[in-house]
């Protein structure tokens, strides 16, 4: 997964490195613009079992800012926002790895350096008993949870 790249983002930003699950790093460039959550949309992605994106539906290339064509093979980490606590994450792939369905809300990055918050809810695909990927639907998240997720989120950083 590449960098992003300072000619994409609107406005000014902040620069900062993530250390991602697979043990590699992401220099990202990260403004304070907030896109709001459209109304009556779904975001849909599916991913491999290693987190690769395999598909994902108009909604979620709108709301990412990035073409189809950047998302697919890219690990969902592509999205990963700084004021996400690596533990949410953890949490997710240890919920889903071990055949559970996870819910929460999470505050994505979009290709410009601005964000949008979601209420996220992943289940494994499973086919012959094998768990072969994992489908993320993102709806509206309600204001008032998206700020209590603030706060908890930065207490866990």
């Amino acid at each position: 997964m590449q960098d992003m790249n300072p000619s994409d983002i609107q406005g000014e930003y902040r620069e900062t490195t993530l250390d991602l699950y697979n043990g590699t790093q992401r220099k990202v460039l990260v403004t304070d613009m907030e896109t709001p959550y459209p109304e009556g949309k779904l975001i849909v992605s599916r991913t491999d079992t290693e987190g690769r994106i395999t598909h994902c539906n108009r909604s979620f290339v709108d709301m990412s800012g990035y073409e189809e064509a950047e998302i697919i093979g890219q690990p969902h980490a592509l999205l990963r926002h700084p004021d996400m606590p690596a533990a949410a994450f953890e949490d997710l792939w240890n919920t889903v790895k071990a055949g559970r369905k996870w819910h929460g809300y999470v505050k994505n990055l979009r290709k410009d350096g601005g964000y949008y918050w979601v209420y996220a809810t992943v289940i494994p695909n499973v086919r012959n008993g094998q768990v072969v990927g994992y489908t993320s639907v993102r709806r509206k998240p309600s204001r008032q949870k998206v700020e209590e997720a603030i706060q908890t989120y930065a207490s866990m950083s």
